[in-house]
C-alpha cells in the first residue's frame, strides 16, 4: 500500500510564472524545497538538479523518462530519487486547469549527504562483513511507506514555515529521511542477493532463512541463533541494518506471499493464512487491512473483478 503526502495548497492562479513546471522554491542550510505544479498537457521536459534529490507526486500524474530506462508512470504516493546532475525528462499527459501535477523535490547539499553515509560507515557497520554505506540509483523509484510520507511531510511544513529554528528541525528530519532511504535500499538489495548468496554474510543467511521459512513460525530466539548473537544484539543489528524489525520484514514478505496467493481463486481466505504462516485469521486480516488499506477479502474481490 502507497502512503500519501497531503495536499499542499496549489498557486493562485495570478502568481503562476508558468503553466508548465511553476516553481516555488524555499531553502535552508542544507536543502532546497522546490514545488513544481503544471496545469498544461506537455512532453519531454528537462528538469535537472546540481545536487542529489528526493521527489515525491502530492498528485495528478507524470511519465517520467530517467538513466535510458523505459517510462514509468509517477503517480502520487510514489517516490523517485536521482542522482546530482541526471536529467529527468518529464511528460504531462494528463495535466490541466482542473487537474494539475504537484511534485516536490528536496535537493540535498552533496557535503551533508555524505556525512551521513559517512556516520553510517562508522556506526552501522556489521560485524562479519565491512558494507560501504552509499545511495544506489538502481532502485529509484518506489512507493512511500508510512515513515517515508510522514517524514517528506514533516520536512514540508518546516520548509514552508517562517519559524526561526527552522533549519534545526529539518536537519533531524532530513537525516532521519536518508538514513531511512539508504536502509531500505541496503534491505532490498540485500533480499535480492540472498538466494543466491546465502552464505555471503550474515545478513544474507537470515533473509534467506526468513524466505524460506516464511510458511512457519518464526520466532526472534530462532533468527537470532542463526546470527549467532543474543536476541537484543540481534534486534538491534537488524533494526541498523534494514531500518525495521525483524517481525516488520517477516510480516512484510508475508502479505507479499498473501497477495500472489490471493491471485488464485481457488484459494479461500483461511487457506491463505495458513500457507503465510499466521495461525490467527483474524490477525491476518487486521494486518492486511493496515498494510494494503483493504481486507484480503475485499483484495481478492478486486482482483478476480478484473478478470
Amino acid at each position: 500500500m502507497k502512503s500519501f503526502l497531503n495536499k499542499i495548497d496549489l498557486t493562485h492562479p495570478k502568481y503562476l510564472q508558468t503553466l508548465v513546471e511553476n516553481r516555488r522554491v524555499f531553502n535552508l542550510k542544507n536543502c532546497e524545497l522546490n514545488v513544481f505544479e503544471s496545469y498544461q498537457e506537455t512532453y519531454r521536459v528537462p528538469l535537472t538538479f546540481n545536487d542529489f534529490v528526493i521527489t515525491s507526486m502530492v498528485r495528478g500524474k507524470k511519465v517520467m523518462h530517467l538513466f535510458d530506462k523505459p517510462a514509468f508512470n509517477y503517480l502520487p504516493g510514489e517516490t523517485v530519487i536521482v542522482p546530482a546532475n541526471a536529467t529527468m525528462v518529464i511528460d504531462f499527459p494528463e495535466a490541466n486547469v482542473a487537474n494539475p501535477t504537484q511534485c516536490i523535490a528536496l535537493a540535498v547539499d552533496k557535503p551533508y549527504v555524505n556525512d551521513i553515509l559517512n556516520y553510517l560507515n562508522e556506526f552501522y557497520n556489521d560485524k562479519d562483513i565491512w558494507y560501504d554505506w552509499k545511495l544506489q540509483f538502481n532502485q529509484y523509484h518506489f512507493a512511500n511507506d508510512n515513515e517515508v510520507s510522514a517524514l517528506i511531510n514533516k520536512l514540508i511544513r518546516i520548509c514552508s514555515s517562517s519559524d526561526v529554528a527552522k533549519n534545526i528541525y529539518a536537519d533531524l528530519s532530513l537525516k532521519e529521511l536518508l538514513i531511512r532511504l539508504v536502509q531500505s535500499q541496503h534491505l532490498m538489495q540485500v533480499a535480492s542477493e540472498a538466494g543466491d548468496s546465502a552464505n555471503k554474510s550474515r545478513m544474507h543467511y537470515v533473509l534467506n532463512f526468513i524466505e524460506q521459512h516464511l510458511t512457519e513460525k518464526i520466532s526472534v530466539d530462532t533468527l537470532s541463533r542463526k546470527a549467532y548473537l543474543n536476541r537484543n544484539d540481534f534486534f538491534k543489528w537488524f533494526k541498523e541494518q534494514f531500518g525495521i524489525t525483524p517481525l516488520e520484514y517477516i510480516n512484510r514478505e508475508r502479505i507479499k506471499l498473501a497477495k500472489h496467493l490471493l491471485a488464485d481463486p481457488k484459494n479461500s481466505i483461511s487457506e491463505v493464512s495458513y500457507q503465510c504462516g499466521f495461525s490467527d485469521i483474524n490477525y491476518f486480516v487486521r494486518l492486511f487491512k493496515k498494510t494494503e488499506g483493504i481486507t484480503p477479502g475485499a483484495y481478492k474481490g478486486c482482483l478476480h473483478n478484473q478478470h
